[in-house]
């Protein structure tokens, strides 16, 4: 497959991104947004430090000033090269200097703000030292829908990486199980990612038999028989953006318990997908998901939530469970991926990524969800 045209990010739309982070925090009560390196950063403001380091990089976002990146004199240059990044005021701080006292210049003293999931403890631990009023939360408890409604842009990468993965399916199935590692295969898995357009492979899930049982089995030594069900879970990012689907073999003809088992999550899956339509809480779906199996007598070997979000990560809010409410919109992107688990003896899971549309949900992945028998 050739990798579609895709549209570049703009310094305009991070702007926008950077603005409504700003909006949404005022909503929430906070003083403003702190992101340090990792995916929020680099949706923000294209920024994306070359390492992280324990050297303090911090996007600050609030009302009462323009954006600001504090970042290590050393890197600045990277940091103004970056797309993006030119619409934020940068300052810099040299080694030998205290970056929390250049932080703490560009923070309200006792104000509360959200935090990027990913800062290291080092850095929030020492901005509480140096402004002991001040406090700090979570950017997923506080603000879940800052990255999960996708734009057009957004949904075409997204689009792009789902079809790569597909088109990695269709060329695994054609390929030689019995006899291989479960290593040999999730190579070729990465290969073929990387193939078809993958500048990151995340994950090569390749359980066979008894391994398929545990859900997030790394490949391992174990050769795959005849007779196996093997899971196969993988994906990565395309252009930035993530791919994560699931499929179920055979390798020969499978039994009347693996056909069962296919096609009780087969049907969980339809029925999750279906489930999918604005205003409609995350919950829902698991639920709609759910139901099948329980109902099938397989309630217990169901043994995760139902989806996550996708985007510049290939986990992120919204996610679908149990107890989240959050309503679903226009342009989210998640995983629907019900599973049964048998321990010591086989899984079984089915897995696309579906974005919520004016009237309904719209997979993702276009593959196959029928039992495919592999050699």
């Amino acid at each position: 497959m050739t990798v579609p045209s895709l549209v570049p990010f703009t310094r305009a739309d991070h702007a926008a991104r950077m603005a409504r982070a700003v909006a949404d925090a005022q909503a929430a009560g906070l003083a403003g947004v702190l992101v340090t390196p990792g995916p929020d950063l680099v949706w923000l403001t294209g920024y994306r430090p070359t390492a992280m380091t324990e050297r303090l990089t911090l996007l600050v976002l609030a009302a009462d000033r323009e954006p600001t990146l504090l970042v290590p004199t050393l890197e600045r240059p990277d940091a103004e090269a970056a797309v993006g990044a030119a619409a934020t005021v940068l300052v810099d701080w040299p080694d030998g200097a205290d970056p929390y006292a250049a932080a703490s210049a560009l923070l309200r003293p006792d104000g509360r703000y959200g935090v990027s999931d990913n800062a290291w403890a080092l850095h929030v631990l020492a901005l509480q030292q140096a402004l002991p009023d001040s406090s700090y939360d979570a950017l997923t408890r506080l603000l879940p829908m800052l990255r999960a409604v996708k734009d057009e842009n957004e949904l075409a990468r997204l689009a792009a990486a789902g079809a790569a993965a597909d088109a990695t399916y269709e060329e695994i199935v054609g390929v030689r199980f019995a006899g291989r590692r479960e290593t040999d295969v999730a190579g070729d898995l990465a290969d073929l990612l990387r193939g078809f357009g993958h500048e990151q492979v995340d994950f090569t899930v390749v359980g066979s038999g008894p391994n398929g049982a545990n859900p997030h089995h790394e490949a391992g030594d174990r050769t795959i028989r005849d007779g196996d069900c093997v899971v196969l879970d993988f994906g990565g990012l395309l252009a930035g953006y993530g791919s994560d689907t699931s499929r179920t073999v055979s390798v020969g003809e499978p039994g009347a318990e693996v056909r069962e088992v296919h096609e009780v999550v087969r049907l969980a899956q339809q029925a999750g997908v279906e489930a999918v339509r604005p205003g409609v809480a995350c919950q829902e779906v698991d639920r709609a998901a759910r139901r099948v199996v329980v109902e099938a007598g397989y309630g217990e070997r169901f043994l995760h939530r139902t989806g996550h979000g996708i985007g510049v990560t290939t986990h992120e809010p919204p996610y679908v469970v149990e107890g989240e409410e959050l309503p679903l919109v226009p342009g989210m992107c998640f995983s629907v991926e019900p599973g049964v688990y048998l321990a010591g003896r086989f899984g079984v899971r089915i897995e696309d990524i579906v974005t919520v549309t004016a009237d309904g949900g719209r997979r993702l992945n276009a593959t196959s969800r029928a039992l495919r028998v592999v050699g």
